[in-house]
């Protein structure tokens, strides 16, 4: 029936709904262009407007499709009954001719019994050489055949008016009764579908209100698109940084080579580099704006990325941390106040119970602070302490005061030189993977690879011929990514970053803990 596919169009559109849910990290950032926007607002629109649609399939399957089902099952015994009833006056009919029939032709067998005994007795009383008493015996045969033939033809008289009664009241009386009892229920039964087809029809219009706004949103969606802010916004928020690079020197070889670096470079950070220092091994080949390259390894400063695209991401690092730390230091105000509360009423609680938790707490915000202030050089380096600035006046009291704090206590980090700077060693030019994020459809965005959870040792070869599999070779250390889940595989890491699934079976590995 038709609310069937109603009940899927619903569950498509629920179905549509689900599956284009976005992560709550992911939802800021995809509500600025326009297009995401409207397709949110249509998939909210159809939501509503499925659900309009599902409460007309359970409307017409609780008050029409049930009451008319159950209804036909009542007209359905009815007509029964009264089939049976005309079955039976049938039956009864023919009963009676089966008795009219048989009296009938015993009638008709009598009377040529009687015709012949009366002319046996007429030819025996002619005849001279029969005696007297075979005349009165033949004639007593003739009288007894004559009255026996009288009450056959009496009876087949009896049965002949009773069937024809019977059969009067047949098509007279009982088959015109249950003509009109059958009819009755069909005019019934048509009337019954007449107001399931009224009600599906209020059931529609209470609803259309509802399915109008809902259109009318799906209108306003669809208009409030603005493809020109929206290309904006993507390049804006993809925007690389760096500058274009400079004409390429003549380099005249019968004077001696020229090999002056270009005015301009590709990099923002370092010495500047020509065009030809940056295609390496590769000079001899142009250097297309769109080539495809294997992705960088990712480091924690985000220096693998364009200068725009690390400034990005070392703030919003900065503000993830800044509000991990702000709860830190609220939970540490919250256990001091507590313990405060458990010194000057002991009956409230053990104070001593409260330090490993103030310990861990002192503990959070040293590192949360050391990580800040980690970033914070990274984000100045990067060209954005004025923005770094600013972010600090949102951060506790503490954290400001963190730089001061690591002096007193000596304390360094790894990633950082003597002068405070951070140290170029181990980080990647980032001229190097300009255009690393572009992939040959330019659809896929720059994904932070997952920190590994252990190594492996590799103890056969194993080709990787499968799509998804990688190559190894006996003896070869790998990174875990992701254990083995039951299915035989398990997903490993180079050291240059590609990544693929090998057997589980192939290597030895051991998780850190």
């Amino acid at each position: 029936m038709q609310y069937c596919s109603w009940r899927g169009y619903a569950s498509t559109c629920r179905a549509m709904q689900m599956t284009a849910t976005i992560p709550p990290e992911r939802e800021t950032g995809i509500r600025k262009f326009s297009n995401h926007q409207s397709f949110l607002d249509i998939l909210n629109e159809m939501n509503d407007y499925a659900g309009q649609r599902e409460l007309i399939a359970e409307n017409m399957m609780m008050n029409i499709c049930i009451e008319i089902t159950k209804y036909l099952q009542e007209l359905k015994m009815e007509r029964k009954t009264h089939l049976s009833e005309a079955k039976k006056a049938q039956q009864s009919l023919e009963s009676t001719y089966k008795q009219l029939d048989s009296s009938k032709k015993r009638f008709e067998r009598e009377w040529r019994e009687a015709d012949k005994a009366a002319q046996y007795a007429e030819k025996t009383d002619q005849d001279i050489n029969a005696t007297k008493a075979d005349v009165e015996k033949a004639k007593q045969q003739a009288n007894m055949r004559t009255r026996i033939a009288e009450e056959c033809k009496n009876d087949y008289a009896a049965q002949l008016q009773k069937y024809n009664k019977e059969q009067s009241q047949f098509y007279f009386s009982d088959m015109p009764l249950i003509f009109n009892k059958l009819q009755d229920m069909d005019e019934r039964r048509v009337r019954k579908l007449a107001q399931g087809y009224v009600l599906f029809s209020d059931t529609e219009r209470h609803v259309m209100p509802i399915i109008g706004k809902c259109l009318e949103g799906v209108t306003k969606a669809g208009t409030n698109v603005n493809e020109r802010n929206d290309s904006i916004a993507l390049i804006e928020q993809y925007k690389s940084g760096f500058e274009r690079p400079g004409d390429l020197d003549f380099e005249d070889y019968s004077q001696g080579i020229n090999r002056a670096s270009s005015d301009s470079s590709l990099g923002t950070l370092g010495t500047p580099k020509g065009p030809l220092e940056l295609l390496g091994k590769n000079r001899s080949k142009p250097f297309w704006l769109f080539s495809k390259k294997s992705k960088p390894t990712v480091t924690e400063d985000f220096g693998h990325l364009p200068p725009e695209q690390r400034r990005k991401r070392l703030q919003q690092k900065l503000d993830d941390i800044g509000k991990e730390l702000q709860k830190e230091v609220d939970q540490s105000e919250a256990l001091e106040k507590m313990k405060d509360v458990y010194e000057k009423n002991a009956q409230m609680g053990d104070p001593a119970s409260l330090s490993p938790q103030i310990n861990q707490t002192a503990q959070n915000m040293e590192r949360l602070r050391g990580e800040l202030n980690k970033y914070e050089s990274w984000l100045t380096e990067a060209g954005k302490r004025g923005d770094s600035m600013l972010r600090r006046d949102t951060l506790p009291e503490d954290a400001l005061s963190y730089r001061s704090h690591s002096n007193n206590n000596g304390s360094t980090h790894e990633p950082y030189s003597p002068d405070g700077t951070h140290s170029e060693e181990g980080t990647p030019d980032p001229s190097q993977a300009i255009y690393a994020e572009f992939d040959d459809d330019f659809e896929e965005e720059e994904e932070e690879l997952v920190a590994p959870i252990g190594q492996c040792t590799a103890m056969y070869n194993f080709p990787g011929a499968s799509e998804g599999t990688i190559t190894m070779q006996e003896g070869e250390v790998l990174s875990v990514v992701e254990e083995d889940k039951g299915d035989g595989w398990t997903r490993v890491r180079r050291a240059n970053g590609n990544e693929g699934y090998i057997p589980t079976s192939y290597v030895s590995i051991s998780l850190s803990q």
